[in-house]
Order: structure tokens, then C-alpha cells, then sequence
């Protein structure tokens, strides 16, 4: 039986993390609790799952999640053993159970440990050339040279400079890395070269001077994982290389490799080789291209950050205006309702959300009211959120019974949601004579306060959140909002308001703080109750967007 020992966990925007199985209890959620958290993810509970190594694997467990648990398309009831393939879902997370990796071949060194760097090799490092000893030495060779002989028309002094003057220029990534090469195969006159950055782990070639360019294994684990800059002067003299079929077919003659390293970090190599003997590659070569090396690195990462911070101030502008087109949808102010005093808010965590109230007027004086919970944040959020408010407005023209109308938005919702997306949605008619038909679609249980007595009345009645299964019925349900009675619909981001300590804002707090409010007008209490969440957070970053809506009946 073969037992999965790493997960590949697939988060939304394409980001993916390999995670080895490891311990006895994995737990996975929002809270900071578990060894997988993912506090971004509105759609996972607190503590979601559990992954529980036994004697036969690990297994996975819901542990009463809001939203559930799918193992290979099925909500998961109970333990289930994971095996290899498996498909596990939470949130917006998928998770593949991974094969065991078969262990590589061993790097076989021709020659023994001592043939690793032949006679024939000569190594350094940025460190060592930059070191003082180093300095000292060069330092004592230039008093030797005759006055004016290390002069700015010497051929290492006219690359630097040619280096420094065409890396300072803006230019895309593809183009520095064509520029680099072309910089290095020209300061030490060599006739091909690659230059190969690292990249999730891999060495990719970003550009390539000549063609069948084969690389040592043994070059390259010196060049990357000890930043070692390794010159090999003549291949057929050198015992390392002199018996390497691959370096014979190549007819390469002599090679040089060296890190792309920026302070302690390699980000890359470059290679660069003859293959006709026309001149002998010498230390200074070497050091030349290793300090040449070192500048390009330093210059592709101020680009790559460059372009990372120009994409972000263009993503940020545009969700800006995203930002102020979703804010006109959403209601400028309440209706003007005879007898009942209305109230709504809305404050996206993100620069948009996935948070939706509306309110419909309809025949003889009734009013539809809506409030909807997209999964998500950010701007997937807000675009299934617009497509809401559309479906709304339309099916919302007959409700003359909310739950064939909950029904039928359903099914649409299920038909054009992305896979690991779903909407909680409250919908109710609220007449003049106070009598309200409700249809609640897995959404927070609305509070009604009973001015009377003081007490809620939990509008649950309805059916299972929207766009999971398409088929799926819904009930409508009746109640009476007598005088002084205040209603309160509300998306999680209000109950799971985290403060620093963790601790969530709850249902109970909500319950008594509407209760000591349950005599002001709608507009107070809303803006109370925005103001009471905003204090209990008292710093922390925003977890959920939050929206409610208060009727009142004067």
C-alpha cells in the first residue's frame, strides 16, 4: 500500500506550495492556531479539517466545518484514508495527494573525490576576490606593473564600465538577461554561453549564445550551492574533464561558470565556454566575470522588483476604479418606507468585496430587502458579487413565493460559479402591514428583536447555501414585526471580527449590544454598531468584509 507523504496545495490567483506530511495532527483553517493557515480565505472556518497520521497513513477529517469538506468531488461525512491521487477541497483550497518521489540517481564523480576539480582548475569567489587579503595581493601586484599600465583603456576597467553604463538603463527582464550574457561573452571573449536563472527551484535558461550547450552537473552544484566561480583552462589537460564524452562531442576547449549571487543569495549562473583554443582563459577572467556577475544580479533583482512594484500600483489603480464602480451599485441610501426606518452598511476588508445588500420596491407598498455573502475576497469576490445583484434584480420581478425564486437563482448560481465558490443570501418582502415571508440560503441567521419582551427570534428557514447543489429545494417562511421591533441581517464579517487576541466578535456581543440599542432609530444603530466592530478590531487587520442591514418598524 502505498502511504502519501506530501500534499500539493493549490490557493487561488494559481499560487501553489508543496507541503510534506509530517508530526502526528495537521490542522489546516483561518486561524493562526493551525499548522496551514490561510487567513485570507473567508470560505474556511476557523479550524476546517484535520489531516491525523495513523498506522496505515494519514487520514483527513472535518471537523464541522460551515462550508464542509470534498474528498474527490464528495463531502466528506467521516475519516477518510488519503491515497495517492486524491483530491481533497476546503475553501477556495485544493489539495492533491502526492505520489512518493522517487530518490534521484546518485551524482556519480568521475574520478574520485579528488578529480572534482582537476589539475587543470582554478576557483574562486565573489568573497575571496573581494576580500581584503585579495585586495592586498592585487594592491602589491599593481605597484609591480609599470606606472599607467592598469589604466581605464585596460580591457577589464573598459567592461566594467561598459557594464555599469548599459545595465543602468530600464529595460524588460528578457532584454537584461540577453544584455548580461552579451556583456559576459564579450569581457572575456568567449565564443558561447547561457545565462540561467532559478526559478521555483529549477534552473531555467533565460538566454543563449550557441547551440547543444551541455553543462557539467559537477559546475554548476559548485557554482550554485557553494558560489564557487570555477575556470577550466584547457579541457584536454585537465583530469577532470579530459576522460567526459559529453565535453569531447562538445569540442569545448575551455569553460567558465560563475554565480549570479547578490550578497548571500544565488539567484542564477552564467556559463559561458571555446571551443577552439584561440586564447587561454585566465584568473583575471575569472574575477572579471565573477564581479561582472555580481552587478547583474544585483541589476536583474532591482528589475524584477521594479516590475513587481509597477504591476502593484497598476493593480492598485484599477481596483480603485473597481472600487468606485462597485460602490454605485450598491444603494445611495434607504427607501423612504411608511412605518418602518431603514438603515445600510458596507465596508469592504479589501479595496472591493464580495459583500451585497440591495433593497426592491414592490407592488402595493411592499419592500424586498437582500443581503449576500460572496466566498472570497478581492476582486473574484466582487465580480461574482455584480453577477448576483444582476441575477437579483431580475428574478426578484416575481416573488410572489421566495422559495421557488430562491430556487431558481440557485440553479443559475450553480451553473456559472467557479468550483470552490458559493453565496450565502438572505431575501424577504417586508409589507406595510408588518408581516415579513423570508428565504434564507445558508446565510447568518437575521436577529429580530422582540421590543416587547427583548428577545431574538433567529430567522433560519430556507435552504443550503447558493451554487453548490443546483437541484436543491427552498422554503419560504412568514413572520410579524410588531411595533419597536428591530431586525438585523448581517454578513459573518460582523460576529467573526478578530480582535488582536484572536478572539472573535460573536454572536452573544452582537445580540447584547442590539439589545441596548433596541429603542434608537435604524440609522443609529447601524452606525453603532459599524463603530462598535471598528473598536473591537482595535488594530488588527480586517479578516471579512462587513455589511448589514437594520428595519426597523416605528
Amino acid at each position: 500500500m502505498t502511504i502519501v507523504e506530501e500534499l500539493t496545495i493549490h490557493g487561488p490567483a494559481g499560487a501553489n506550495r508543496r507541503f510534506r506530511l509530517e508530526g502526528d495532527e495537521i490542522g489546516l483553517g483561518r486561524s493562526h492556531e493551525n499548522e496551514l493557515c490561510y487567513p485570507d480565505d473567508a470560505s474556511l472556518s476557523r479550524k476546517h479539517l484535520i489531516l491525523v497520521k495513523g498506522a496505515d497513513g494519514w487520514s483527513v477529517r472535518d471537523l464541522t466545518s460551515k462550508n464542509g469538506t470534498l474528498v474527490n468531488g464528495v463531502r466528506l461525512a467521516g475519516d477518510h484514508m488519503l491515497r495517492p491521487g486524491d483530491r481533497v477541497e476546503a475553501g477556495q483550497l485544493v489539495m492533491t495527494c502526492d505520489r512518493p518521489e522517487i530518490a534521484p540517481p546518485p551524482v556519480t564523480f568521475f574520478g574520485g573525490d579528488a578529480a572534482v576539480v582537476g589539475t587543470g582548475t582554478i576557483m574562486t569567489s565573489l568573497d575571496a576576490i573581494l576580500s581584503s587579503q585579495t585586495q592586498a595581493q592585487i594592491a602589491t601586484k599593481e605597484m609591480a606593473r609599470p606606472a599607467g599600465a592598469m589604466s581605464f583603456a585596460h580591457p577589464a576597467v573598459v567592461a566594467l564600465i561598459r557594464a555599469g553604463r548599459e545595465l543602468s538603463g530600464q529595460m524588460p527582464l528578457p532584454d537584461l538577461f540577453r544584455l548580461i550574457l552579451d556583456l559576459s561573452l564579450d569581457a572575456v571573449r568567449a565564443e558561447r554561453g547561457a545565462l540561467l536563472t532559478v526559478e521555483a527551484g529549477e534552473l531555467v535558461p533565460q538566454a543563449v549564445r550557441g547551440d547543444g550547450l551541455k553543462i557539467s552537473t559537477t559546475v554548476r552544484d559548485l557554482v550554485l550551492e557553494q558560489k564557487s566561480s570555477v575556470l577550466v583552462r584547457d579541457t584536454l589537460l585537465d583530469d577532470a574533464f579530459k576522460m567526459r564524452q559529453s565535453i569531447h562531442d562538445q569540442q569545448v576547449r575551455s569553460m567558465m561558470a560563475v554565480p549570479l549571487q547578490t550578497e548571500d543569495r544565488v539567484i542564477g549562473m552564467i556559463y559561458v565556454d571555446s571551443r577552439f583554443f584561440v586564447r587561454e582563459m585566465t584568473q583575471d577572467d575569472l574575477n572579471l566575470l565573477t564581479v561582472l556577475a555580481n552587478v547583474a544580479a544585483v541589476r536583474i533583482e532591482h528589475q524584477r522588483l521594479g516590475e513587481v512594484e509597477r504591476k502593484e500600483k497598476e493593480t492598485a489603480r484599477d481596483l480603485e476604479k473597481a472600487a468606485e464602480i462597485q460602490m454605485g451599485l450598491l444603494p445611495s441610501g434607504p427607501p423612504v418606507m411608511e412605518g418602518f426606518e431603514l438603515a445600510g452598511h458596507n465596508v469592504a476588508c479589501k479595496t472591493v468585496g464580495g459583500d451585497y445588500y440591495d433593497y426592491f420596491p414592490m407592488p402595493e407598498g411592499a419592500l424586498g430587502v437582500a443581503l449576500g455573502d460572496v466566498a472570497g475576497k478581492g476582486m473574484p469576490a466582487a465580480l461574482l458579487m455584480t453577477s448576483l445583484q444582476a441575477r437579483v434584480q431580475l428574478l426578484c420581478e416575481d416573488a410572489s413565493h421566495l422559495g421557488r425564486m430562491m430556487e431558481r437563482l440557485n440553479r443559475s448560481v450553480a451553473t456559472h460559479c467557479p468550483v470552490n465558490r458559493f453565496i450565502t443570501f438572505f431575501f424577504a418582502v417586508v409589507e406595510p402591514d408588518g408581516r415579513m415571508r423570508y428565504c434564507n440560503a445558508g446565510h447568518n441567521p437575521p436577529l429580530l428583536l422582540r421590543a416587547a419582551t427583548g428577545a431574538f427570534e433567529r430567522l433560519e428557514e430556507g435552504g443550503t447555501i447558493l451554487g453548490i447543489l443546483p437541484r436543491t429545494g427552498y422554503v419560504e417562511a412568514e413572520v410579524r414585526m410588531e411595533r419597536g421591533d428591530v431586525l438585523t441581517i448581517y454578513s459573518d464579517g460582523v460576529t467573526e471580527a478578530v480582535d488582536l487576541a484572536g478572539e472573535d466578535y460573536g454572536e452573544d456581543r452582537l445580540c447584547a449590544f442590539l439589545q441596548s440599542k433596541g429603542a434608537d432609530p435604524a440609522l443609529a444603530v447601524a452606525e453603532a454598531l459599524r463603530a462598535e466592530v471598528t473598536s473591537w478590531v482595535a488594530g488588527a487587520p480586517p479578516t471579512d468584509d462587513v455589511t448589514l442591514v437594520i428595519v426597523r418598524r416605528v
